[in-house]
């Protein structure tokens, strides 16, 4: 054991998890690779759990943000004006939300995830004067009281220590075999009996990756926006993780051609791995009082920089084209070891550059991507059971390292799956 995991070891907290999965001391990151103290090297099928869409130290924002460093550009504001701030709102608006004919205000609600749903929940309630939110099965929102209230792992929940109150959870997409999970949902609004109060929004991912890389169809996410519609429900999409390109298009839900009335984003916005969130929120329901949802480090220009850097992958649509074609090699890839190697009893999940493969046999999944990381591959698991093990590489990545990581995921596989029973 290096001098490094010993410190860590001995001085972290107890919570520390990442670093279990995988022990070694990192100190390098280039684009999809990743090298460690004894100079290994290993591919990067992990991105950061999504934050690092667009590789590491990508050089153009590395570029960008060294030159405003170097000319001594405010580094913290809070929610003062600065030209960081300018810059990003107007190429956001211009890049983003025009193309795709969506109006919406920018909050800036505190660097992560959490923060930002956090927001949607309280402006939600807000606008709306009612107290509950329904969120669906698997669903993961965060690790504060109001994202875990909304978030369906037991574990998680178990560490508030409290009662996470005033949200009622409802059958994600295909939750249960054969069964429409939107009739169960409306049938709960429309029962004065059924204990189920109109809610002030619903919240959901389009695509759970913490809950097992399940995907929503297009038509039932339709759907769930009519219901939101009729009974006046605001709409709330976490797009922290599936957003910024994951499952294919700038927004996950862009697909299902409908418009949500508050999204939250994060992780791959700033473009860098730098923290940095925002809360888009349909115009008039830009209620809160100046001042009422604050944050110390929610004006965080470096991100603002690199963020507005990234937003030259989505000029045109050339990047998009190109994940398209990636993410049908990695699909492919994955139908692929479904059928050759029928021990995984697998299935194959996801959407775009969010994917993986769930295993019905216990703890396979933790073993083989155990195996992936001795031999030179970063991956990690996924779903109430870790069931499922989950690819996201890089949007950037080449073919070449695509193809490469396939490998070594193949190879661990079968070393696995093919390794000798003992008694």
């Amino acid at each position: 054991m290096s001098k490094d995991m010993d410190i860590i070891n001995t001085l972290e907290s107890e919570v520390r998890s990442y670093c279990r999965s995988f022990p070694t001391v990192f100190t390098q990151a280039k684009g999809y690779k990743m090298w460690d103290q004894k100079g290994k090297e290993y591919l990067d099928f992990f991105a950061g759990a999504g934050a690092l869409n667009y590789g590491h130290n990508n050089p153009k924002m590395k570029e960008k943000l060294i030159e405003y460093i170097t000319n001594d550009g405010i580094t913290h504001s809070l929610d003062m004006a600065s030209t960081a701030k300018a810059e990003f709102l107007n190429k956001f608006n211009e890049v983003i939300l025009k193309p795709r004919k969506l109006e919406y205000k920018v909050m800036f609600p505190g660097p992560t995830g959490t923060n930002t749903v956090e927001s949607a929940l309280k402006l939600a309630r807000k606008v709306t004067g009612r107290t509950d939110i329904i969120s669906f099965t698997n669903g993961f929102h965060g690790m504060t009281i109001g994202s875990l209230s909304v978030t369906g792992n037991s574990m998680k929940r178990k560490g508030a220590g409290i009662p996470l109150q005033n949200v009622v959870t409802m059958p994600y997409d295909n939750y249960v075999d054969n069964q429409d999970s939107l009739d169960y949902l409306e049938r709960f609004l429309e029962d004065s009996g059924s204990g189920v109060a109109i809610p002030a929004a619903m919240i959901l991912e389009t695509v759970q990756g913490e809950g097992g890389i399940n995907a929503a169809s297009f038509e039932w996410l339709k759907k769930v926006e009519s219901i939101c519609k009729r009974w006046g429900i605001l709409l709330i999409v976490d797009d922290v993780q599936a957003g910024v390109g994951r499952t294919g298009t700038f927004f996950s839900f862009e697909g299902a051609e409908i418009k949500p009335d508050i999204v939250c984003l994060s992780k791959s916005l700033s473009g860098y791995g730098v923290p940095f969130a925002i809360t888009l929120i349909r115009p008039d329901i830009d209620k809160f009082q100046p001042g009422e949802h604050n944050g110390t480090f929610r004006g965080n220009n470096h991100a603002f920089v690199t963020a507005t850097s990234a937003l030259d992958y989505w000029k045109d649509d050339e990047f998009e084209k190109d994940i398209k074609v990636k993410s049908e090699m990695i699909y492919s890839f994955l139908e692929k070891m479904v059928a050759t190697y029928p021990e995984l009893k697998g299935e194959v999940r996801g959407r775009g550059f969010m994917v993986g493969i769930a295993s019905e046999v216990d703890g396979l999944p933790n073993k083989i991507a155990a195996k992936a990381f001795e031999n030179g591959l970063i991956m990690e698991t996924s779903g109430p059971l870790d069931e499922v093990f989950k690819l996201f590489p890089p949007l950037t990545i080449d073919e070449q390292g695509l193809k490469s990581g396939f490998e070594i995921i193949e190879e661990s596989i079968k070393s696995i799956v093919k390794e000798p029973v003992t008694s």
